[in-house]
């Protein structure tokens, strides 16, 4: 297993299923985690690990999140952004303005804002790794997803620009792309769905480990399908 003694992890969408999967993971494998979300359910303190209440779809929510890790531990050795959303169901026609408003705003706002933020500390030191969660729909465009597929598909661009600015600075930056999570949000909306054919996400967190690891230095750019066996 990763060892990630002393380092710091930033993570967003840490309060929802998959986020909190990827915390425990990674506060098992000995990191430090700052956890942001908008809000976090009164839960028992773990070690290790900072909430940070923070609307990331703000400027200010930004600075707050990325303030309070340096602060705390003076230093971000990695981004993990799980925050997003989902919304869709009609085609374009019918497809109105708050709904593709709402999905740019939390699927690629919020990511354009932190990774911006995140990257001003790593380039100073010379060290980082960016991991940002995508979607199938990204890159597989579906009916009924127009604002979805084209958040994630923006999220992509970005990831991968990224990418390519801070190439041979020992900085990398990466999308996982999950088809459905077997989540308990998504069993209750699709109660009658094949969950063995969903992806876990304690195997997404396994990925992320291995992206935001030292060695993981090579692996940049990279748009990494994890679809289950859906």
């Amino acid at each position: 297993m990763n060892d990630f003694s002393g380092r710091v992890i930033l993570l967003t969408g840490a309060s929802g299923g998959l986020g909190a999967a990827v915390n425990d993971a990674f506060l098992s494998a000995g990191a430090n985690v700052v956890a942001v979300a908008r809000s976090f359910d009164a839960t028992e303190d773990k070690p290790r690990c900072i909430e940070v209440a923070a609307d990331l779809t703000s400027t200010e929510g930004v600075e707050k999140a990325v303030a309070a890790a340096l602060e705390a531990t003076g230093k971000i050795d990695a981004l993990v952004h799980v925050m997003g959303g989902f919304a869709g169901g009609a085609p374009v026609h019918e497809t109105d303005e708050a709904t593709w408003d709402t999905m740019m705003n939390l699927n690629l706002r919020a990511a354009f804002l932190v990774t911006r933020a995140v990257l001003r500390p790593m380039l100073d030191v010379g060290y980082g790794r960016i991991v940002a969660i995508g979607s199938r729909v990204g890159v597989e465009p579906a009916k009924g997803l127009a604002a979805y597929g084209a958040s994630k598909a923006g999220l992509n661009a970005l990831i991968q620009t990224i990418a390519l600015e801070v190439k041979g600075k020992d900085i990398t930056a990466n999308v996982v792309m999950p088809s459905t999570i077997d989540t308990p949000a998504n069993r209750g909306a699709m109660p009658k769905a094949d969950f063995s054919k969903w992806v876990t996400p304690e195997s997404i967190a396994d990925q992320i480990l291995r992206l935001c690891s030292p060695e993981a230095g090579e692996i940049s750019g990279t748009l990494i399908p994890m679809y289950g066996r859906s």
